[in-house]
């Protein structure tokens, strides 16, 4: 299976916002994952978004309704039950950590190891202050500086080449030389630190409330856009260390603040509609795998277009028309 869930996710809970996990670069998000869906309907029907039972791998009877229901939030129905695509396990596995100078040269890295077509199963992305908090948590010793993991699948022979490929990239771009790990054990550590980013992040500042914010640019414009992002964090002022699935141009700043605090909950709110407005204005999208709720409803509009909003509410009229089903969330 390899979707991920991060933290203390779920698998409907990430079908119902269209999440991803640190897989999706090489296998793909929830979206393309999920065959079946079971729904209860805002009426109490039971929907099954592929036929009860079904489970093709590809269909083109009618209306995608199991695309429709992943990312909907919860305002068309409760997800009760996923089925999901299974992958085969690769024979080899190896596992890497590459420190660079910058945030630019890693995220810079990031898109050479796409552009040469490299295929790389996760590449996650640490800025300096996100690796020393995950060190520090996990008890883990790594640098505090910009860093990459990264890990490759698939036959001992290829997985070889792949390591060579990957080694010059990252030696091109001022990256630590590679140590490569195929233990279970090396790799479940790593890992594990990586999916407590959440919680190393909120032990920065110990009594505050984290806020995470998750859009996803085109891969060629990620560069510039995360290095923007990281000044206007540094400007700002804000506890904001930032992570992400950068292989398929998705990353998360999260907001370490004081909620009690309303100047600086103020600072946060204009931060995050910068950094939205930033996603959009780079081709991108406000939410990569969180989604609207409350917070980008305003973003949703400017993303859509009236016209998308307005197919939206008409799907939604037509399928909760008492609105039921989180009202006031997303539209």
């Amino acid at each position: 299976l390899p979707t991920d869930p991060g933290a203390d996710a779920s698998l409907c809970g990430m079908a119902a916002t269209g999440a991803s996990g640190t897989n999706a670069v090489r296998y793909g998000t929830m979206r393309p994952n999920v065959l079946n869906l079971r729904v209860v309907l805002p009426d109490g029907r039971l929907l099954h978004t592929a036929g009860p039972g079904r489970q093709p791998r590809k269909r083109a009877a009618g209306y995608d309704l199991t695309s429709l229901f992943v990312g909907s939030e919860g305002t068309l129905g409760f997800l009760t039950q996923a089925t999901l695509r299974l992958h085969p396990l690769p024979e080899a596995t190896a596992v890497t950590v590459a420190s660079f100078p910058s945030v630019g040269a890693a995220v810079s890295c990031t898109v050479q190891v796409l552009q040469a077509a490299v295929p790389v199963a996760r590449i996650e992305f640490l800025d300096e202050v996100m690796a020393d908090a995950c060190g520090r948590f996990s008890q883990m010793e790594l640098p505090a500086a910009a860093t990459l993991l990264l890990e490759l699948h698939g036959s001992r022979r290829s997985l070889a080449e792949q390591q060579q490929q990957m080694g010059e990239i990252v030696q091109q771009n001022s990256g630590s030389s590679l140590a490569w790990a195929e233990g279970l054990d090396e790799r479940e550590q790593l890992w594990s630190m990586r999916h407590n980013a959440w919680y190393a992040a909120l032990a920065l500042r110990p009594g505050c409330q984290g806020y995470s914010t998750d859009v996803c640019v085109p891969i060629s414009r990620l560069p510039d856009v995360v290095v923007e992002t990281k000044q206007d964090l540094q400007a700002s002022g804000l506890t904001g260390p930032m992570v992400g699935h950068v292989g398929d141009g998705n990353f998360h700043c999260i907001l370490v603040f004081n909620s009690q605090d309303p100047e600086e909950a103020q600072r946060i709110h204009a931060f995050t509609q910068r950094l939205g407005r930033r996603a959009l204005a780079a081709g991108g999208t406000c939410t990569g795998e969180h989604g609207v709720g409350l917070g980008k409803r305003a973003l949703l509009q400017e993303e859509l277009g009236q016209e998308g909003l307005d197919t939206l509410r008409s799907i939604k009229a037509a399928l909760d028309p008492h609105n039921l089903m989180n009202p006031g969330k997303v539209l």
